[in-house]
């Protein structure tokens, strides 16, 4: 049987492999090279080396302020995303009745798109800033904070199941044994509970940083980068740069590869962090 499989092995994984070298590879190999192109389509692609790179440093001064922008916007998201997230689980692991309502409603704004989600808020927001005589999209810091309560209302309930799976898988013996040893609540925590919970917060943390930098759609109806692009972030700064700027495709895909490359160090460089600090029981 198990020869069977080893030889039937190849056939199972060749429709995925086609699918992701279909979907994936080609496409990240077609955007590298037109990053070194300057092009309208790709038929008309022309070789300019490292040009397109320079370009964005050189020529297009919102680059580095989207930079900036999203990453404060993704480190006090991360911050409150998952210190919510951990304090619900918490709260909804006690013995306490309704709590698998509870978890549903927190769930539930995760399965709204980015987009629906984008206009409700913008609609919320407005609504109550015309009350003051203002608007949204006449503060950056207003779109500021109004992008972390929308990301936050939807993505607390997703991290929230994350940490409560954790939760469950810590042994009862071990708080048992902490309060033995005379461990009140917050050395239970801090000694116990979160160095037990490193493989939920390895999850979280990723997803949060991730998803933070990558944020598109939220940004896209929410703000739309207004007041100006103040609040535009890194991947609706690309959208805009390739598709509402002629002659700038081929910076737009040069920056779509510098994001890219940045998405992927932090991601890594997060994941090694949180990892080294994981317990092994």
């Amino acid at each position: 049987m198990e020869k069977a499989l080893k030889r039937s092995f190849p056939l199972f994984v060749l429709p995925t492999l086609i699918a992701f070298l279909i979907g994936f590879i080609v496409p990240f190999v077609l955007g590298l090279w037109l990053s070194f192109n300057e092009f309208v389509t790709i038929q008309d692609a022309t070789f300019v080396g490292f040009r397109n790179y320079i370009r964005i440093f050189l020529e297009d001064d919102t680059f580095l302020h989207s930079l900036g922008f999203t990453a404060l916007f993704t480190v006090a998201s991360l911050v409150f995303i998952n210190v919510i997230a951990f304090a619900l689980a918490m709260a909804l692991t006690k013995k306490l009745k309704g709590t698998n309502i509870f978890r549903t409603v927190f769930f539930m704004p995760n399965l709204i798109g980015g987009i629906v989600l984008g206009y409700i808020w913008q609609l919320i927001f407005n609504g109550v800033l015309s009350q003051f005589n203002t608007a949204l999209n006449l503060n950056a810091s207003y779109g500021f904070w109004g992008l972390i309560i929308l990301v936050c209302w939807q993505q607390i309930g997703y991290m929230m199941i994350i940490y409560i799976a954790g939760l469950q898988t810590i042994p009862g013996e071990l708080n048992e044994a902490a309060a033995i040893d005379g461990a009140n609540s917050r050395q239970k925590l801090f000694r116990v509970t979160i160095p037990m919970m490193m493989p939920s917060i390895t999850i979280c943390t990723f997803l949060s940083v991730t998803n933070g930098f990558k944020l598109f759609d939220q940004n896209l109806a929410l703000t739309n980068g207004a007041p100006g692009k103040e609040t535009e972030m890194l991947a609706l700064n690309i959208f805009k740069t390739f598709y509402d700027r002629i002659g700038f495709e081929g910076v737009g895909q040069a920056k779509a590869v510098l994001f890219f490359i940045l998405v992927v160090a932090l991601g890594l460089l997060q994941l090694r962090i949180t990892r080294s600090k994981e317990v092994q029981y």
